[in-house]
């Protein structure tokens, strides 16, 4: 009996560490997402989304390499209502082009980077039949949602190109949601997979509470987007009042409050700023909830919220500091991060078979 016990030892052993290894290839690739999400930050912020008029998926990953190739991809730039309306008039030069055209290409890599990275440890994991039953459908899903999300980023710059000088607020919000989602879908697979190695008979669910918790955070980072989207962050410097007033003036409210609630600066800069207390209070409840089953993730929901929150106070009052609003958007992606551990949790047969 025991000599049958140890030869079964390095087999279980190897069952186990193949959702280990699927897991922490999934982690990496999160940790990817996130570093993309902080890129597209800086990329925004610096308005240099616009800077590449055109998409090509392979030949585009190689930057311009001559000077007669940057005045090309500058006249190109010239072309577009950003140029003409904004920083032709404020006299950009090829050196401010070049500073714009960095940022969106490397966010462009980086996205190409996080495709292969994704698809080729994929495509040998399938190879080698290692991918436990019932998770080859969910990483199918998950690479059919990185290429959707490299269409969605294109569509949203197309949006900035013929008649607009900036893009779709509401493609933006699309393109930045689905990189949260991607996130927080690679982060709950990696910690199914866990489970799994861990003893787990099922899968993590979503439960009534995790799923209303979710749509509480949706809307707000749905806001956060439309701020970032309608350069609202910067029709107040002040805080918690804003310009003097509670609920501030300039709300256009000449095509209806849904008009208002989805286009205009002020309004969505003051839903953004208030509805982030009612996350807040469900996210603590989240926390509390969670903490029995793994102190960790309950101390990570509320590090990432309270490091959120004076995030936000902090870029409103320094008039939107580029370094703020960089860290503001990276954060929120921890808190979607951590919020999807949380949820994890919530949701396990048995939370105890793993702490993770």
């Amino acid at each position: 009996m025991s000599s049958i016990a140890q030869s079964q030892a390095p087999r279980n052993g190897a069952l186990q560490s193949r959702p280990i290894a699927i897991a922490s290839w999934l982690l990496s690739v999160a940790f990817l997402v996130f570093i993309m999400v902080i890129v597209g930050g800086i990329t925004r912020l610096t308005e240099s989304g616009l800077s590449i008029t055109e998409w090509k998926p392979i030949m585009g990953a190689i930057p311009p390499l001559s000077e007669a190739d940057w005045l090309s991809e500058f006249e190109k730039y010239k072309q577009i209502p950003e140029y003409i309306e904004i920083t032709g008039p404020a006299g950009m030069t090829l050196a401010d082009f070049k500073f714009i055209y960095f940022w969106e290409w490397v966010h462009r890599l980086l996205g190409r980077v996080i495709g292969l990275a994704f698809a080729l440890p994929f495509l040998y994991f399938a190879m080698k039949r290692a991918i436990p039953t019932g998770y080859g459908w969910r990483l199918t899903a998950l690479l059919f949602l990185g290429g959707l999300q490299g269409f969605i980023g294109w569509w949203m710059v197309s949006s900035g190109l013929s008649e607009l000088t900036d893009v779709s607020h509401f493609r933006l919000a699309t393109h930045l949601l689905m990189a949260l989602f991607i996130l927080a879908c690679l982060v709950w697979t990696a910690l199914d997979l866990k489970c799994l190695a861990g003893g787990a008979a099922k899968p993590s669910r979503m439960t009534g509470f995790g799923l209303v918790v979710a749509f509480v955070l949706f809307l707000q980072l749905l806001f956060g987007a439309y701020v970032a989207g309608l350069n609202a962050g910067y029709v107040s410097n002040t805080w918690p009042l804003m310009n003097e007033h509670f609920v501030p003036e300039g709300i256009d409210f000449t095509f209806g409050a849904w008009a208002a609630i989805n286009n205009d600066p002020y309004l969505t800069h003051f839903i953004h700023r208030w509805w982030a207390w009612v996350t807040v209070g469900f996210l603590i409840v989240l926390a509390r909830k969670v903490r029995g089953q793994s102190r960790m993730a309950s101390v990570a929901i509320h590090s990432a919220f309270g490091t959120q929150i004076l995030l936000g106070i902090a870029t409103v009052m320094t008039g939107m500091d580029i370094t703020l609003a960089v860290l503001h958007q990276a954060v929120g992606a921890l808190v979607v991060a951590s919020t999807a551990w949380g949820i994890h949790i919530l949701g396990r047969e048995n939370p105890a078979i793993v702490k993770a």
